[in-house]
C-alpha cells in the first residue's frame, strides 16, 4: 500500500494535478465507461491507466471525466489519446489525478482480442434479452456478467433497500453456481476427479474475462481456483485458509483493494458463510426442515457479517433483508445457470439464446418482485448512527446477543425479531395508499436532480423541473395520477433539471412552459411544440386554488451563454413561492450564495423550503432563516459524486430547527394537509 501510495503521489501526473494544468496524455482504458447525469450535461466516467504525458512515460491510475458521447465506445484495454485538465483526486481511491477531458477520444488502436471477444459476448447477451420486459432485461445481464448498463436507478435503489444488491454484481455466489454446474456436466460426461477441475478452471477464466475483473469477481475467482486446486490434488479444503489466501494474494496484486468497501463486504460475506452459517444451520435443522434451515442460516450469516460495514457507510440497518434473501434464494440458481447458458449460446445461435432466457426471465421476475415488495415495506431500513460510532454500537449489540446464555432470553430475542418483521408487514397493510389524501406537494425521487409536483386539482399538477431522466419523473407523476400539467416550470437549463421533460410529457397534456428569462436555450430541444414563456420578477400564476409568485431571477441580468460556469447558471434559477389555503412553499431551484444574498430581503415566511442546489455547501444562513420554514426538502441522489447534501448544510438546518427530509433516504416525499397542520409522508 505504501509503495502504491508513493507511486500515485509523485511523478509528472501528480505534478500536473497539483498545478491544475492542461496537457495531452495517452492512456489505456481499464474499466467500462459509466454515463451519469452531470451538472448541465451528461457526464461519462472512465477508469484508465496513464501511459504517457508530456513526453514522459508513466504508469499510474487516473479517472477520466468526459462529456463527449464518443467516449462510451471505449472498451477496456483500448489505448486512447486525450487532452484535459488534471486536478487532484478527492476520496479514498488511489489515483494520481482526475482528468477533466475536453472533446472526443483519439483511439490509437483496437482493444485486445480477449476484450473484443468479451464485449462481443456481452453484446450478444444484451441482444438475447432484448425481448424481455425492461426490468428483466436490465437485471439478468447484471446477475450473469455484471452488466448493469441498462439498470434503472430506482430499481437499483429498491434492491439496495431490500438487501439484494449483491445479486446485481458478479460475486462468489455466481461463481460457485457456475463451477457447480460445470462440474456437474463433467460428471455426466464421465470425466473423473482429475479431469473435471481443469475444465472448470477454463470455464472460470472465461467467466471472469466476460464479467470484467471487478474486486468481488477477483476475490471469488482466486478462492474458486484455490479450491479447484485442492480438489485436483486431493487435499482437504479448509474454508478460512482459502479465504485468507485469496484476500492476501489479491491485496498483494492490487493494494487498492485494501481500501475498497466492496471488496471488504465480499470477503466478510464469505467469512460469515464459513464461520457462522454451519453452526446456525445445525441448530436450526433441529427445529425445521434441512433445506429451509440451510437457506435461513446462509442468508442470516451473510447479512450479520456485512452489517457493521453497511451501517458505517449508510447509517441504516436492514430489517427485512434476511427474509428478502430467503425468498429470493430459490430463483438465483436457475436465473444464473440459464443466463450463463444463454451467454454461451448467444454468439452461436441468437434465436436459441432468446428461448433460453425466457425461463430465466421468470426467475428474475420473482427476484424483482421480492426486491420491490421488501423495499416498499415501511421501515424496511431503520436509521442508525453512521461511521465508527454506528459500527461500534452494532458490534456491541451483537456481542450482547451472543452473550445470551439463557434459553428463555434467546427465545425472547427471537420473538422480538419476528415481532419487528410482523410489525413492518402490518404497517404496510394498514398504511394509506399512495398518494396520501390531501397531498399538496410531492418531491419526486429522481436521483441527483429536481422534480416537484404541486397539486392543482383532480388529475392536475404544476410540475417544477423534470429531473435528469425521463423514467423516474414519469413514474412519480403516474403514481400521483397526474394526467394534466397546466404549467411546467424549468428553473434553469441544467441536465439534472430538464433532461426528464419527455417523462413529464409522456401520456400527459403540458399546456405551458415557464423558463428563466436568462436561459441559454438548452431546454428547447425537449420542449418543441409547447408554448414557452419567460418568467418575470413579480409575476403571478394561478391554477385552481394554487398561486405561484416569481421572486427571481432579475430580468435585467444578462442572458446566459454556453461558456457560463455552473454557478452562473444556478444563480439564474427561477425562484417561486407557492401558496394554497393552509400551505406555502419556497421553491428555490439551485440558487447559490450570490443570488441568495440578493433575495434575502424579499423571502416571505413559508411552511416548506425546497433547499437550493440539493443541499450543497453553497448556502446563505440568512436566506434559509428568512423563510422561517418548519419543513425542508432536499432532492438528492443516493451516493452521488458531489457530496450532497453537505454536512454543513444539514447542521445549519438543524440549528434553524427545520425538520429535514431527503429523497435519497425516503424516496418520493409528500407534503399533506391535515387538521393539525402539514405533515410529511415518504413513499418508502
Amino acid at each position: 500500500m505504501a509503495l502504491r501510495t508513493t507511486a500515485v503521489g509523485t511523478g509528472p501526473v501528480r505534478d500536473l494535478a497539483r498545478a491544475e494544468r492542461s496537457a495531452t496524455a495517452e492512456a489505456v482504458v481499464t474499466g467500462d465507461p459509466q454515463a451519469k447525469p452531470g451538472n448541465g450535461r451528461p457526464m461519462i466516467i472512465i477508469r484508465a491507466r496513464a501511459e504517457a504525458v508530456e513526453r514522459s512515460k508513466v504508469r499510474v491510475p487516473v479517472l477520466l471525466i468526459a462529456a463527449d458521447p464518443r467516449w462510451l465506445r471505449s472498451i477496456p484495454s483500448m489505448r486512447v489519446r486525450l487532452r484535459g485538465r488534471f486536478v487532484p483526486p478527492r476520496g479514498p481511491d488511489l489515483l494520481a489525478a482526475v482528468v477533466i477531458v475536453r472533446g472526443p477520444p483519439t483511439f490509437l488502436g483496437p482493444p485486445s482480442k480477449i476484450q473484443r471477444a468479451a464485449e462481443h459476448v456481452r453484446a450478444k447477451l444484451r441482444a438475447a434479452v432484448a425481448r424481455l420486459p425492461p426490468d428483466k432485461r436490465a437485471v439478468l445481464p447484471g446477475m450473469v456478467v455484471g452488466d448493469t448498463s441498462r439498470l434503472d436507478p430506482e430499481l437499483a435503489e429498491e434492491f439496495r433497500t431490500a438487501g439484494l444488491t449483491h445479486l446485481l454484481v458478479v460475486s462468489g455466489a455466481n461463481l460457485a453456481i457456475v463451477i457447480g454446474a460445470v462440474l456437474g456436466l463433467c460428471r455426466l460426461a464421465g470425466l473423473g476427479r482429475r479431469r473435471a477441475p481443469p475444465v472448470a478452471v477454463l470455464a472460470v477464466c472465461a467467466f471472469v474475462v466476460v464479467a470484467r475483473p471487478e474486486p468481488s469477481v477477483l476475490r471469488a475467482t482466486v478462492m474458486g481456483l484455490i479450491g479447484l486446486l485442492a480438489l485436483f490434488t486431493g487435499r482437504q479444503r479448509q474454508g478460512l485458509p482459502v479465504l485468507a489466501a485469496a484476500v492476501l494474494l489479491l491485496v498483494l496484486i492490487d493494494p487498492e483493494l485494501a481500501r475498497s468497501y466492496g471488496f471488504a463486504l465480499s470477503a466478510l460475506a464469505t467469512a460469515g458463510l464459513l464461520v457462522l452459517a454451519p453452526p446456525w444451520r445445525e441448530r436450526l435443522a433441529r427445529r425445521m426442515p434441512g433445506p429451509l434451515a440451510a437457506a435461513l442460516a446462509v442468508a442470516a450469516a451473510a447479512q450479520v457479517a456485512v452489517a457493521p460495514v453497511l451501517v458505517m457507510l449508510s447509517g441504516e440497518v436492514g430489517v427485512v433483508s434476511v427474509f428478502a434473501n430467503l425468498l429470493a434464494a430459490p430463483a438465483v440458481a436457475p436465473a444464473t445457470i440459464l443466463g450463463a447458458l444463454a451467454t454461451v449460446t448467444a454468439p452461436l445461435s441468437l434465436p436459441l439464446a432468446r428461448v433460453i432466457v425466457w425461463p430465466a426471465g421468470l426467475a428474475v421476475g420473482w427476484i424483482i418482485w421480492v426486491a420491490r415488495t421488501a423495499a416498499s415495506l415501511p421501515y424496511a431500513t431503520i436509521p442508525w448512527a453512521s461511521g465508527a460510532l454506528g459500527t461500534t454500537l452494532l458490534l456491541g449489540a451483537g456481542a450482547a446477543a451472543l452473550a445470551l446464555r439463557s434459553h428463555r432470553l434467546r427465545l425472547l430475542a427471537a420473538a422480538a425479531m419476528i415481532g419487528v418483521l410482523v410489525g413492518v408487514v402490518a404497517l404496510r397493510v394498514i398504511a394509506p395508499s399512495w398518494p396520501p389524501p390531501g397531498w399538496q406537494m410531492v418531491a419526486c425521487d429522481v436521483g441527483q436532480g429536481d422534480a416537484l409536483a404541486l397539486s392543482a386539482g383532480p388529475g392536475q399538477a404544476v410540475v417544477v423541473d423534470a429531473g435528469p431522466d425521463a423514467t423516474p419523473v414519469d413514474r412519480c407523476l403516474h403514481r400521483l395520477g397526474v394526467t394534466d400539467v397546466p404549467l411546467l416550470v424549468l428553473t434553469h437549463p441544467h441536465a439534472d433539471h430538464i433532461n426528464g421533460i419527455s417523462g413529464v410529457r409522456h401520456g400527459r397534456t403540458v399546456r405551458e412552459v415557464l423558463i428563466t428569462p436568462r436561459t441559454s436555450g438548452r431546454e428547447a430541444r425537449h420542449t418543441s411544440g409547447l408554448r414557452i414563456d419567460p418568467a418575470a420578477t413579480g409575476q403571478q400564476w394561478r391554477v385552481g386554488d394554487l398561486t405561484l409568485s416569481v421572486l427571481a431571477p432579475l430580468t435585467t441580468a444578462p442572458a446566459l451563454s454556453p461558456e457560463d460556469d455552473g454557478t452562473t447558471i444556478n444563480n439564474a434559477s427561477v425562484v417561486l413561492v407557492a401558496r394554497k389555503p393552509g400551505f406555502s412553499a419556497l421553491l428555490s431551484g439551485d440558487v447559490e450564495l450570490e443570488a441568495q444574498r440578493v433575495l434575502e430581503g424579499s423571502v416571505p415566511r413559508v411552511q416548506v423550503l425546497k433547499v437550493p442546489h440539493h443541499g450543497s455547501r453553497s448556502q446563505d444562513p440568512a436566506f434559509l432563516a428568512a423563510a422561517h420554514a418548519s419543513i425542508a426538502l432536499i432532492s438528492v441522489g443516493a451516493h452521488n459524486d458531489y457530496g450532497h447534501p453537505s454536512a454543513t448544510t444539514l447542521a445549519l438546518l438543524h440549528r434553524l430547527h427545520i425538520q429535514t427530509h431527503r429523497t435519497d433516504k425516503e424516496g418520493d416525499i409528500a407534503i399533506a394537509r391535515t387538521p393539525s397542520g402539514l405533515t410529511t409522508i415518504p413513499r418508502h
